[in-house]
Order: C-alpha cells, then structure tokens, then sequence
C-alpha cells in the first residue's frame, strides 16, 4: 500500500491597489516565511493589472488573479459596472480558495482584497486583517465581520474601530520589507556626485506622481540650489526638470529604494503609512504635504501624528517656496531638533511589526508550526 503524501499548507494573501497595500503585506509573506521555512505554500490573489501582480511575481511569489472594481466614495458611472467586476471576482476568489484550502488568508487592504476575504468568510477559511493608516478605510471596514483579528498601526487606532470589535483590534505597527534595512548610505552621493558636504532631501513624489508635491519643489529649486541636493522622484505623469549639479530627477524608483532611504537628510511627500513607516524604520524625518481635497482625510491624520510625535513637518495645500524652506530650516538649522525627531521616528519600532504580525497569527495556528 502507497502513502498518501501529505498536503503541504497554503497561505493566501490578498490586497492591491496600490504599493501600500502590497509592501507591508510583502514584509509579512517574509516574516512567515522566515519562520515556517520552505515547508508552507504561499500565494497571493490579487487583481489581473494591479500593481500587485508585478510586484507579487518579481519576488517569486505565486499569484493568482481576479476581477476586482474600485470602491467609491461618490458617485460615478464606473460605479455600476464594477459591482459587476467585484461579483466577478468573488466567485473567483472562492473558486481559488476551494482548491487551495489555505489555512488562513491575510488581507492587506485596498478594495482588491473585498472579494477574497468574502469568499475566505463564505468556505469558513480564517481571516486576518491589516490597517496602515490611523483610522480604517473602506475595505478594512468591509472586512471587519469577516477577520478573527484586525491589526493596526497605532494605539490610538483602536478607538476608530466599532466597540463591539475593539476587542479584535490588535496594535503591531506597520510592517516594513526586510530590504529597507540593506541600503548604501553612500550610493546616492556616488550615482549623482553630489556636492560634498552637501544635505540629500528626497522627493517622493509617488507612482503616478503628486502634482502639487512636484510643483511646489518646481518652484523652490532656484532658492534650494547651492544649499542642498534635490534627488526627486516624480512619477510617470510629470514632465521631467533638466537635471543639474544640484538636482536629479526619476520617474520611479524600485530596487533602489533601501539606498535612497540610507541616504536621505530629509524626505518630502505625501502621507500615505507607507512612505511614513518606511521613514520611520529607516530614521529619517519628513517633510509633509498631505492629501486633503479628494480623499477620505487619511494622510492628513497620518501627517498630523507623525508631526505631534516630532517625527515630522506638515505643509498645507497653499504653501509655498518660503513655507518648504522654512520647514527645512528646522531640521538642518537646528541639529538637536533633527536628533530628537530620528529618536521619534525609532519609537515606533517599524523594524518589529512583521514579526509580531506572524507571531499574533501564527498563535492562533500551531498546526502550521510543526509541518
């Protein structure tokens, strides 16, 4: 008589949209992995042109993909016919489900992961949740009923949360990928031959490109130049500036993105968790223009804490040159108040978050411990 051999377990991961909802699930794949080894089966469903899949199958990890539609906030035609792409894509998800038979899924948010948490909840497959910002966006919220656990960034999170499931609300931070923590502090300075004795700042203009981040270093660099190298990432949808001694500009930075962390003074952007956390593992203060008009708040509270903690500055949507100079003022002018703030930034132990994610998980798995 032939053994059977044994299934190996399988852990699905789901979320998309964009890169900070995929990162920090990514920083979480490899805290699990790291602790169950190559005896776990792990993959990803996501959406068929999201971000996700060429980030998800760059690192090897196996993907499976869906139909997924954008959750809105407001009205919009595109709102009909994406219900129909999300019943699409739930009946695929649990089609995926039904052959994988994870031991549990682990959501990181964006309107991607709806269906598949659904489906996970309809099969009676466990789930786990994971919120970056301060206070739960709409995904988060529609999976709330169907996580065992729901894990945030901050203490201050939970209250965000119905009462009735605080109880479920778990505060681990926000988890960061083990890469971040490899950089070159020197590589920026020895790419671009940055003027010696020079501050770095670093843009971070996003994917596709903040307009009002890109403008507003636009219109500062004649006053910035001579002071401070500019090294700005811009997004695929902004019209390249002329590079110079004292300026250079990409439309995306990937790989490079521990280097830049490592050697970057200052860092402007946007709010989104992501850029914030990965700031904060890596100990270097901000320099905030948040999303407001358009958006659910989110950065600007995001903005705010980091700012109340010291860890950064915050910009509003009408300032100016005179406005981002001062703000770097405070940090280079200043080198106690630039200590104080990298000592803030290292209190929100981003270096910890995957691990108590996979632990807290794992807690309620020892199954998968002792394959």
């Amino acid at each position: 008589m032939f053994l059977q051999a044994k299934a190996v377990p399988v852990i699905v991961f789901t979320g998309g949209g964009t890169g900070g909802h995929v990162y920090p699930g990514i920083a979480v794949w490899q805290a699990l992995r790291q602790k169950l080894g190559d005896q776990v089966r792990f993959v990803w469903i996501g959406s068929a042109t999201g971000i996700e899949r060429s980030i998800v199958e760059s690192l090897g990890l196996e993907y499976r993909a869906i139909s997924t539609g954008k959750l809105r906030r407001y009205f919009d035609w595109k709102n009909f016919t994406d219900l129909l792409r999300i019943a699409a894509g739930y009946f695929q998800a649990k089609k995926h489900l039904r052959q994988l038979r994870p031991v549990f899924v682990f959501s990181k948010g964006g309107f991607v992961s709806v269906p598949p948490v659904r489906a996970a909840r309809a099969l009676k497959i466990p789930v786990y949740s994971h919120e970056s910002d301060l206070d739960p966006g709409l995904a988060t919220r529609l999976n709330l009923s169907s996580s065992r656990l729901v894990f945030c960034a901050y203490p201050e999170s939970v209250a965000h949360f119905p009462e009735k499931a605080q109880n479920r609300v778990v505060v681990t931070g926000n988890p960061v990928r083990n890469e971040l923590f490899s950089g070159d502090p020197g590589w920026i300075r020895r790419t671009w031959k940055v003027p010696e004795g020079a501050k770095v700042l670093l843009v971070l203009g996003g994917s596709l490109g903040a307009r009002q981040v890109n403008q507003l270093v636009a219109d500062s660099l004649t006053r910035l130049e001579g002071k401070l190298f500019v090294l700005h990432q811009t997004g695929n949808q902004w019209e390249p500036l002329a590079d110079t001694p004292w300026y250079a500009s990409r439309p995306f930075f990937s790989t490079e993105m521990p280097h830049l962390y490592a050697g970057a003074d200052v860092i402007f952007g946007r709010s989104g968790a992501g850029t914030l956390w990965e700031a904060a593992a890596t100990g270097v203060p901000l320099i905030l223009l948040p999303l407001g008009a358009g958006s659910r708040g989110d950065q600007v509270r995001n903005a705010e804490l980091f700012a109340a903690r010291g860890a950064a500055r915050v910009l509003g949507a009408e300032d100016g040159p005179e406005a981002l100079l001062k703000a770097l003022n405070t940090w280079f002018d200043a080198p106690a108040t630039l200590a104080a703030a990298k000592a803030a930034l290292a209190t929100f132990d981003a270096a910890g978050a995957a691990s108590r994610i996979a632990a807290a998980v794992l807690e309620h798995h020892p199954e998968v411990n002792h394959v």
